[in-house]
């Protein structure tokens, strides 16, 4: 497009594109209070948000980084766009025509993203239409059904079929006008082995690849000839373009990208068709990566998506298949899971079907299932390499304990180690002290804090500490909504000033914050009372007793974890015939803990 954008047309555009709005396409954001949203900045890497959008004057402003502006500066710098490229995308957001000014100077070459973007769409109406056409295409309906899925849900994915041909798709798009350069840009041509230009995909089914705002920047194709007719790839990519990055896009999220946001889950697949059955199967946060690995830039989108500092809320699944493979790729995860401050988890079906496989199998009921089935990610990694050791043999489990070790002394929440310890143990069946010894040792090679050494360094952006904080302060801002604090295990809390203060809170005959304050002597512990009393409780809406209810159940299911922990390893050392009344009066006891557990897990939930 030739000229300037009229600034009429610019000043239009910026004051009806609402900046929460958009911003929120990228961005999770909760109020801030004061008519203020917050949410984790897109520019820089940050645990705790300190990005604020203004919505009534238009603007906003990261006070980690330092960078700010109105709704174009945040999508210029975002998606790395022109001027002219934001003002259009703007526009065609809102459905405004803008009206350019001839005399002005001319916008380069007249390739921009909205022109990409164009291209791209058109190509994907082009495919799905041939989907539907009678003869060759045939191949690629037979491979849909005969994955479980029928023409509704092609629709709804947008899947189509390329012709095994070297041009329809060139020459379709040149008669509605688009030029070479721009379709070998958007990367839906390439050369031909005799010059000119032929389509990229031929003779395979293909899945449109959207951003995040779901706009279509790319395509999937898979093949579906016999390996002696296409001796391509099985699945083809779209190359790096101006506007598809793949280290930076997610297939599906643009369609999960709420209900993420909403249950602050995403469950990471594998492939376009296990996303496909995983959606419709009910799991609506399924994603995938679009033929790489799952890296730094995926784990920031899903950061801010996750709202990603409300650890005992949040929740990664990756699914991986029970494979060697799979086993390496949860072995690689452990890195990544030091970058989320949520839970990561692991879904793997024994069969070693993915989703696509299982629903075929077992319904939709059957994916649920898998991922309701999900692990912690440091169970399945620890297990995955003691099963390459011979345990019944003294120099396996030496073995075996020098490799998971290192993966105990990794995990992020130290308030979890000791319980990994005991698992361990239990697992090798080695003495506990024996595993934390090994625990410790590895610990000391790479500086990390041991669980249990007095002077360690504690970490209070810790999850648990973090839920404990959260308790205390609803106990002291709202004691009339904490109605289920007297239920709390009595070791619930783990940091030693919070087990304080909760003590201290116990002896009073009735919460009041000045009583508290004149019965406590020790200083440090009176700042404390002072600092929860005015810092905020973390939650998006107003403090209700649902809400206090809800953090109280979740603590309660962490500490009779522990509880149950302790009661596991006390069962692994009795012998169960030559003590059989002790046993069976422990074993009773850890039913009614496992119960107590899942009550409390439903509680915490049930409130969300």
């Amino acid at each position: 497009m030739a000229g300037r954008i009229r600034e009429e047309d610019v000043t239009y555009v910026r004051d009806h594109s609402p900046i929460d709005d958009v911003i929120s396409d990228f961005v999770q954001l909760k109020s801030a209070g004061g008519g203020q949203k917050k949410g984790l900045c897109p520019f820089h890497d940050e645990k705790s948000p300190s990005f604020h959008v203004t919505p009534s004057k238009g603007y906003f402003h990261c006070f980690g980084c330092g960078v700010g502006g109105d709704v174009i500066n945040f999508l210029m710098k975002l998606e790395h766009l022109s001027f002219t490229e934001t003002v259009e995308r703007l526009a065609e957001r809102i459905g405004y025509q803008l009206h350019y000014d001839s005399t002005g100077p001319t916008q380069g070459s007249g390739i921009n993203r909205s022109r990409l973007v164009a291209a791209n769409t058109a190509a994907a109406t082009f495919y799905r239409e041939q989907l539907g056409l009678p003869g060759p295409a045939q191949v690629g309906r037979e491979f849909l059904t005969g994955r479980g899925f029928d023409k509704s849900a092609a629709d709804l994915f947008g899947v189509g079929y390329a012709p095994d041909e070297w041009d329809a798709l060139y020459k379709h798009l040149k008669a509605l006008g688009y030029k070479d350069e721009e379709l070998n840009l958007a990367g839906l041509t390439k050369e031909g082995p005799r010059g000119g230009l032929i389509d990229r995909y031929r003779n395979r089914l293909v899945w449109p690849i959207k951003d995040i705002s779901g706009d279509i920047v790319g395509f999937g194709a898979r093949k579906l000839a016999s390996e002696e007719k296409d001796q391509g790839p099985k699945y083809l990519n779209t190359s790096e373009t101006p506007i598809y990055k793949k280290s930076q896009i997610l297939y599906g999220l643009d369609m999960a990208k709420k209900e993420i946001a909403k249950k602050r889950q995403v469950v990471i697949v594998e492939g376009y068709t296990d996303v496909m059955a995983a959606q419709l199967a009910g799991i609506t946060t399924a994603v995938a990566t679009c033929g790489t690995a799952f890296g730094d830039d995926h784990i920031r989108i899903i950061r801010r998506l996750l709202m990603d500092d409300d650890a005992f809320r949040g929740e990664v699944i990756f699914t991986f298949d029970g494979d060697a493979a799979g086993q390496k790729a949860a072995l690689r995860a452990f890195d990544d899971d030091q970058k989320f401050v949520a839970q990561t988890f692991v879904a793997v079906e024994p069969s070693g079907m993915d989703p696509c496989e299982l629903r075929q199998s077992g319904g939709d009921i059957a994916v649920r299932d898998l991922i309701a089935r999900r692990v912690p990610l440091f169970e399945f990694a620890m297990r995955s390499v003691i099963k390459g050791y011979d345990v019944a043999a003294a120099e396996g489990r030496v073995a075996a304990l020098n490799q998971v070790a290192p993966l105990v002394g990794k995990i992020r929440d130290a308030s979890l180690r000791p319980e990994y310890i005991r698992l361990v143990a239990g697992w090798l069946g080695m003495e506990v002290d024996t595993v934390s010894a090994a625990v410790k040792r590895v610990a000391g090679k790479s500086n990390a804090p041991l669980p249990d050494r007095p002077a360690m360094s504690i970490n209070l952006n810790d999850p648990i500490f973090m839920l404990e904080r959260e308790v205390l302060k609803a106990k002291l801002q709202a004691n009339e909504l904490a109605t289920t604090w007297s239920g709390i295990e009595p070791q619930a809390f783990t940091y030693p000033p919070y087990a304080a203060l909760r003590t201290q809170i116990d002896s009073l005959p009735e919460m009041n914050i000045n009583s508290l304050l004149e019965r406590t002597e020790d200083q440090t512990l009176r700042a404390l009372i002072t600092e929860l009393t005015v810092e905020p409780i973390r939650t998006d809406g107003e403090v209700s007793e649902h809400y206090v209810a809800s953090i109280i159940a979740r603590l309660r299911e962490v500490a009779l974890s522990r509880e149950i922990a302790e009661i596991k390893s006390t069962l692994q050392r009795i012998n169960p015939v030559e003590e059989a009344d002790r046993y069976n009066e422990i074993f009773g006891a850890l039913v009614a803990k496992e119960a107590q557990k899942r009550a409390q897990k439903e509680l915490a939930i049930g409130y969300l």
